[in-house]
């Protein structure tokens, strides 16, 4: 992405992460915010004296700008850092930009390659465009919520920004494919992206299933209908792991790991649907020799019979884990309020283009001036707009 100018003018999470993720890979990134209403993002999550963690991740390698764009000065300062940008990212709900009278039709008219990302909950279009939408509402509407949970409790959402997540992930992937497009052509487009679509597609089938067979899935706590055993288990130095049988020799391992080689030849045994509906037989067998060790015990007894399992992590567990440090999944940054700082590092591992992270979220407007100025706007312009609150 280097070479490329990316302009963020998202709030709260899909947007910036897909915005991260785009200046990871070397995409010059500036980030729009209200002058007076800063994202959202800053206030999300624990902060060290004042400094907010998680922004310094979400708007790492990002120059920040306060700029009104619902003011037409902002408007037109806007137009005219959209004229030298490759991408627009934003996510107000469908027809705001329209009325601040930056809308597609005025930003292609100054920049026909630009490629324009909408996120919003519901997307551009149809009966529920105008609603509010928000990650929790796309966990509840795509079947995350309702498979989630124990068969006797309640629908469970999950805690932490997993729509707004996986959606941000997904944009990414749709700029690589338009700026792709354009390099055929030389046009920039409209991307209509909504929350709901990227983790209705991560829940799965359901709904095929359902018009094909008539049948709605239900919560199964931590099994799965696929294989068994499959769940979490808890050992004797009171620590949690999880296993996985998808693959039918990791079954058989399992079980003759656990001292139960008999059930093997069962004929239920051979597929994992037919597996799932032994799963209270098969998770006792399974618990009851995991409850009688540790972790440690467990964990290296399982690995050397190549049979699939995870010790279920804290996130100190996370930073303290071996691989996850060798493989640097999690990397050191210096930070100019708090010094050496670990961060989630590139999402994923290119040998010619390997991306990483120049630095960390800045504050409020802190290239205002600069970004602005490259545009041409003069100090005084600039004093005049700042004490008009047109920017920061």
């Amino acid at each position: 992405m280097s070479g490329l100018r990316v302009i963020d003018v998202s709030t709260i999470l899909a947007g910036p992460l897909a915005c991260q993720i785009l200046g990871d890979f070397g995409a010059e990134v500036i980030k729009i915010e209200h002058p007076t209403k800063a994202d959202g993002m800053r206030g999300h999550g624990p902060a060290v004296e004042g400094v907010p963690l998680w922004w310094k991740e979400i708007s790492r390698n990002k120059q920040t700008v306060g700029l009104s764009l619902s003011d037409p000065d902002g408007a037109a300062l806007f137009l005219q850092l959209a004229a030298t940008a490759d991408v627009v990212v934003e996510n107000f709900r469908p027809g705001t930009l329209e009325r601040w009278g930056v809308g597609p039709e005025e930003l292609h008219a100054v920049n026909p390659s630009l490629v324009l990302v909408r996120i919003t909950g519901f997307g551009q279009t149809g009966p529920y465009a105008s609603r509010a939408g928000f990650g929790t509402l796309a966990e509840s509407m795509s079947g995350f919520a309702h498979l989630t949970g124990q068969a006797d409790g309640p629908p469970t959402l999950p805690a932490f920004g997993l729509a707004d997540s996986i959606c941000g992930i997904a944009a990414s992937s749709a700029v690589a494919m338009a700026l792709l497009a354009r390099e055929k052509d030389g046009r920039g487009q409209v991307v209509d992206l909504d929350l709901l679509s990227p983790i209705m597609t991560a829940v799965g089938p359901g709904p095929t299933v359902y018009q094909q067979t008539g049948v709605v899935g239900t919560r199964h706590g931590n099994r799965s209908t696929n294989n068994a055993p499959r769940n979490t288990y808890r050992t004797s130095d009171g620590h949690w792991v999880a296993i996985s049988t998808s693959a039918q020799p990791i079954a058989e391992r399992v079980m003759r790991l656990v001292g139960h080689p008999e059930v093997i030849d069962e004929r239920w045994f051979a597929a994992g649907s037919t597996r799932a509906e032994h799963a209270d037989d098969l998770d006792e067998m399974v618990g009851s020799w995991i409850l009688a060790r540790t972790r440690e015990e467990v964990v290296d007894a399982f690995t050397e019979a190549g049979a699939a399992i995870a010790p279920i992590y804290s996130a100190k567990e996370i930073v303290e884990d071996a691989h996850i440090r060798e493989t640097r999944m999690l990397t050191e940054v210096d930070d100019e309020d708090l010094g050496p700082l670990l961060q989630h590092n590139v999402l994923w591992r290119m040998s010619g283009t390997p991306g990483g992270i120049r630095f960390t979220g800045r504050s409020h407007g802190a290239d205002t001036d600069d970004v602005l100025g490259r545009l041409g706007v003069t100090h005084e312009r600039l004093a005049e707009l700042r004490e008009r609150s047109v920017i920061r």
